[in-house]
């Protein structure tokens, strides 16, 4: 490392002085608030603040910061966060005006800045400094950090991109990723490091080590005790093709903090290579968070070495012993820190509880003077749940609700004031609620034009002569054609390039896009999703391929926590429309056969489901979500890559809508829902039943999410008043989801003649070998034995037992 002196302005030394103060005192100000029942939980940055600075110092517009959830010096001093800001998420805020990093859905001390314009459209990315939103899951930032990296390399390396400017300035922008030490050891941090370090991309990781992961000593979290030695392995070497760049440096050392992330940030923007800084000898005042209290695992020379050592205060001591201030102006600054952190805190206090308030008083002036003495419970109930309302201080907008609900409760059907008080309290009530779903539950999806589910579908065109092909080209052809039009379109996975899939969709496409837009990734899901997620927020189109669905595991606690929540946790700040493409169901064995459907969709919602029953409906699919901002799922089906079609005319062109099903056949006895590889079961069935003299209308819901939007499945009952819901998901899975969205949600119950009925796999996945598959999946005599069964107990003289 470059051992020449950095010249400091006072100017700059003072301001960062204020800063690192200011953030230290909003962080034992945040404490009290907690414990003080005023803020619900805190997670804090003391002790980091110079490193923070000092990093900051090289996060320039365009950058992109992955981070982590003690990172408010670095976004204060990035000029992307406030002392006030930082109050309102502690509090709650709900008001994106005053919160907008987070709108009060998470937690304090989760960042983000504002990607899209209220109508949805993207801003100007390379115009401000970007970070991405926050998860609390330890080291879940890291996937997503590789994306933003690798998009500034696809930036830079394919010219057709250099005209999207709102994107990237060429690729000359870095993805920041910080992490706390003791998060290192998760499996996210070691996969991320790895793929960096193979496809070499800019990404900057700065592990703030502060000796502890929660109360667990370093010793006891890391091999050797020391993260920086742990991954020499990943070193780059003057001979090396890719690898990592590491520095290291004391959280203490302002000059040494400049100069070290100065010199190697500037190294990872120039050559495009990642760089990793290990920080050492930081320091927690305050410990892990307002759960609990440092003092009860440090010992009495751990907790003086952090007071000797603590950054604030060196730094302190370095601009006295170097001439840059005197101690009185740093009091003064101090001091002026301390009453603008004071300042902060009153005013998002207020800003917090006044509009709470207005809602109460709003309630009581409904209630107040409306008391009913019942003549039955002997009490003036209505009175003293006013009462009880008036005397909260700081109430909640639960208390405001909840004294209304209950309110009318206790009003008798008789009582004289009831009829007018039930329609002023059910007014307020009903705007009450709606404002409480805009403010917690809104944008989970796009809800502009944009949206997927408002895509108008275009039907396949087929002639006479169109010629059948194998499932797997209609794929091909499809992407081909995609590729030709969008430039921002990329498609990588594991044998996605060289051999065009292991299922041959992706034919030849490598060869002809070349291996920026079509390329192979090493097998590690996690960050194949992470990749394909950091490209979609910073504004191109990508397709990650996982190779089988039963794999998708890998990746889901990164679908979950952080995919499928982006948009809705900065409530339509960000957005993430990647497109996630594998096969399942049914080829072979435990691995290659399951369809954990409801455990997917139950733990992604805020990403559609598209569940195809062959290639052409998949290519469909594709187009439809091309055209859209929502992430999805496309789940194409193992078995039928090899199978004919017809050739749609339209290939890429034509758009299959999701959320509306298919009615494959009308019947008129059963009503039979199922999707994906099950439909060609399904149709086997219902041709033996036919035999038999049963009418099934079988219908393909083709999307689990969305589900049914024209409710064409109700309108099935209403004709044939019989259901059966069929999948090869365990039993009380995505079988027991439909159900209730069609019978409890749609109200279909109340059609229905006979008692609805599933049919589903074992609750074990499926066995190996043709004869395990046909033991613990359902097929085809499943499918009839239950339908006859449910008809013969309608009509056990027309339909009699067959064993």
């Amino acid at each position: 490392m470059s051992t020449t002196k950095i010249k400091f302005s006072k100017e700059e030394i003072l301001n960062d002085y204020y800063i690192a103060h200011l953030s230290r005192n909003i962080s034992l100000m945040g404490r009290k608030e907690v414990l003080t029942g005023k803020a619900k939980f805190g997670i804090f940055g003391d002790g980091k603040e110079l490193a923070q600075i000092a990093l900051a110092k090289t996060f320039k517009e365009g950058d992109w910061r992955s981070g982590y959830y003690r990172d408010q010096t670095f976004m204060m001093a990035a000029g992307l966060f406030t002392a006030e800001e930082f109050f309102a998420q502690l509090y709650g805020q709900t008001d994106i005006e005053l919160n907008p990093g987070n709108a009060g859905r998470t937690f304090n001390n989760h960042f983000a800045t504002r990607s899209l314009n209220p109508d949805g459209t993207w801003k100007d990315l390379t115009k401000q400094k970007n970070s991405t939103p926050d998860i609390s899951p330890t080291a879940g930032q890291m996937p997503r950090l590789l994306g933003l990296a690798w998009a500034s390399k696809l930036f830079r390396n394919n010219k057709e991109l250099w005209r999207f400017e709102q994107f990237s300035r060429k690729g000359n922008e870095v993805a920041f990723g910080t992490i706390g030490d003791a998060s290192t050891s998760e499996g996210h941090f070691w996969e991320t490091l790895n793929a960096a370090a193979v496809l070499q991309v800019p990404m900057v990781v700065a592990i703030w080590d502060d000796g502890y992961g929660i109360s667990v000593p370093r010793d006891y979290q890391t091999a050797k005790g020391n993260i920086s030695e742990l991954v020499k392995g990943f070193e780059k070497g003057e001979s090396d093709v890719n690898g990592i760049y590491i520095y290291r440096v004391k959280g203490w050392d302002y000059p040494a903090l400049i100069e070290t992330f100065t010199q190697g940030v500037e190294r990872s923007r120039t050559e495009q290579v990642p760089v990793l800084f290990h920080v050492t000898e930081i320091t927690q005042p305050q410990g892990h968070s307002t759960s609990g209290s440092h003092e009860r695992y440090k010992s009495p020379e751990r907790l003086q070495w952090e007071k000797d050592y603590d950054c604030n205060a060196r730094f302190r001591n370095w601009i006295i012993t170097e001439g840059y201030a005197t101690e009185s102006e740093l009091n003064e600054i101090e001091a002026k820190a301390q009453a603008d952190a004071k300042a902060a805190r009153d005013k998002a206090w207020a800003d917090f509880t006044n509009p709470i308030k207005k809602e109460r008083d709003e309630l009581i002036k409904i209630i107040d003077n409306r008391s009913c003495f019942c003549k039955r419970e002997h009490v003036d109930k209505v009175g003293e749940i006013t009462e009880q309302l008036k005397a909260i201080p700081n109430p909640i907008r639960k208390d405001n609700i909840s004294a209304a609900k209950r309110i009318l409760r206790h009003v008798c059907s008789d009582c004289s004031i009831r009829e007018k008080l039930q329609a002023d309290l059910t007014a307020w009530i009903e705007r009450n609620m709606e404002d409480g779903y805009d403010r917690y539950s809104s944008h989970l999806y796009c809800e502009t034009e944009r949206a997927a589910w408002k895509v108008k579908g275009i039907p396949p065109v087929f002639k006479d002569d169109s010629p059948m092909v194998a499932g797997r080209e209609i794929l091909r052809d499809n992407w081909d054609a995609q590729f030709q039009k969008n430039p921002l379109l990329v498609i990588f996975g594991e044998d996605v390039g060289g051999i065009g899939g292991v299922n041959q969709s992706y034919e030849g496409l490598q060869k002809k896009y070349g291996e920026i837009r079509i390329s192979d990734t090493g097998i590690r899901e996690n960050t194949i999703l992470g990749q394909g997620l950091g490209l979609a927020l910073r504004g191109m189109r990508p397709v990650a391929e996982i190779q089988y669905f039963d794999y998708l595991l890998y990746a889901l606690q990164t679908m979950s926590d952080d995919l499928a929540t982006i948009r809705w946790r900065t409530k339509s700040g960000q957005m993430a429309p990647l497109i996630i493409t594998t096969r399942g169901h049914r080829l072979e064995g435990v691995w290659h056969a399951g369809s954990p459907l409801s455990m997917v969709i139950n733990s992604i919602r805020g990403v559609y489901v598209c569940v195809p029953r062959n290639m052409t409906q998949a290519a469909g699919f594709y187009n439809t979500l091309l055209e859209a901002d929502d992430p999805a799922l496309v789940i194409e089906p193992l078995n039928g890559y090899r199978l004919k079609e017809k050739r749609p005319e339209n290939i890429g062109e034509y758009k299959i809508p999701l959320g509306v099903p298919e009615i494959l056949r009308e019947g008129s006895d059963v009503t039979l829902v199922t999707y994906g590889s099950c439909v060609r079961i399904a149709q086997e069935a219902v041709e033996q039943l036919w035999e038999f003299g049963i009418s099934v209308e079988l219908i393909d819901v083709q999307t689990l999410l969305p589900f049914d939007l024209p409710n064409l499945i109700l309108d099935s009952i209403k004709k044939t008043n019989r259901i059966v819901f069929f999948d090869e998901d365990v039993p009380g899975g995505a079988t027991a989801y439909m159900m209730q969205k069609v019978l409890e949600e749609r109200a279909g119950y109340q059609y229905l003649d006979s008692p609805p009925k599933t049919i589903t796999a074992r609750e074990h996945r499926p066995a190996y070998t043709t004869d395990g598959d046909y033991f613990s999946n359902p097929n085809a005599e499943d499918v009839f034995d239950g339908i006859y069964e449910l008809m013969h107990e309608v009509n056990p003289k027309r339909y009699p037992k067959l064993f």
